[in-house]
């Protein structure tokens, strides 16, 4: 537990805006070369541009003010870290959830509710993590308001939740991420190159769903 919990520590002291004191800041107000940071920043931010280019610029780690923020994958890396270090400790069966993306163990099965964005306590579906979609991210506004950009601004997106199952947290929380910035487009081209299944709520409440999670909202 300690373990996992330093994953997280590191992340947040690396990584934070809200720190003045984070590796990250440091960069932003220009005290620290990009190139002379430390190799864990230098990776989340090439990982976090080869999504952008993945994602045809819906996913970027650049704000339109031109600082970097790599929150879009830091979180789900660190999950990632932390669930390495739970299989080498040899923990046969475990959960992390961390801001609504959750990771389970391999071998383990564990049912997840999605939550309504129109409907706050309520539920639309559950879904069953086990392998290999072991990992589910939701994106949205309904907790932190509009909060995701592209092109240069933050715009009330098409989508108000998207929820993304994946067999890895990464590639869970970016698809959902960019789905949201990138709306009907971007939710076509996410389930024609990704082995993914995908559930989005609009505005005005209407559902689209995969194959995968048509199930789970009939259920």
């Amino acid at each position: 537990l300690a373990a996992v919990e330093r994953v997280f520590r590191d992340a947040d002291e690396r990584f934070s805006l809200y720190r003045h004191d984070s590796e990250l800041s440091q960069v932003n107000r220009g005290e620290l070369e990009l190139a002379a940071a430390s190799l864990e920043l230098r990776d989340a931010y090439a990982a976090a541009h080869d999504w952008r280019r993945r994602t045809g610029g819906a996913f970027s780690p650049n704000r339109p003010d031109g600082a970097i923020d790599l929150n879009g994958v830091v979180k789900a890396l660190a999950i990632e870290t932390a669930g390495h270090v739970l299989h080498e400790a040899r923990c046969a069966a475990w959960t992390l959830g961390v801001g609504g993306d959750i990771l389970t163990a391999t071998g383990s099965s564990i049912e997840i509710g999605i939550a309504n964005p129109l409907e706050r306590g309520a539920l639309i579906a559950s879904v069953t993590l086990r392998s290999p979609r072991r990992a589910i991210a939701t994106s949205g506004s309904a907790e932190r308001g509009d909060h995701i950009w592209r092109g240069g601004e933050t715009t009330p997106a098409h989508f108000v939740q998207a929820t993304v199952v994946a067999g890895d947290i990464v590639t869970a929380d970016v698809l959902a991420t960019a789905i949201i910035a990138g709306g009907p487009e971007m939710l076509d081209f996410v389930t024609d190159h990704w082995d993914v299944d995908v559930l989005t709520v609009d505005r005005d409440g209407s559902l689209l769903a995969t194959p995968g999670l048509t199930t789970a909202l009939a259920a």
